[in-house]
């Protein structure tokens, strides 16, 4: 087992030594969650994938969309197809 130590600053951050972060595949910007353990020890471990940390990791294709008018398009559509299936029967 091996130790790291580094200091806390003023506003009690510390800079996460370059060892440890190749060890945990972290880049910049990437969270990273400390578990506590019952008897006082604190684990550090690169973050899961959740949802707040895949937000804005995908830019959406086209811009806001109107989820009523939408919903009316996608009623619309399938009476046509219904219609054109029993004109077919």
């Amino acid at each position: 087992m091996r130790e790291i130590t580094a200091a806390t600053t003023q506003r009690n951050q510390v800079t996460i030594p370059a060892e440890v972060r190749r060890l945990l595949g972290l880049k910049p910007r990437d969270k990273v969650a400390f578990t506590i353990e019952d008897g006082g020890e604190v684990r550090l471990a690169a973050a899961s994938f959740s949802l707040e940390s895949a937000y804005g990791s995908v830019k959406p294709i086209g811009g806001p969309v109107d989820l009523d008018q939408a919903t009316r398009d996608a009623k619309d559509a399938k009476a046509e197809q219904t219609a054109r299936e029993l004109a077919e029967a």
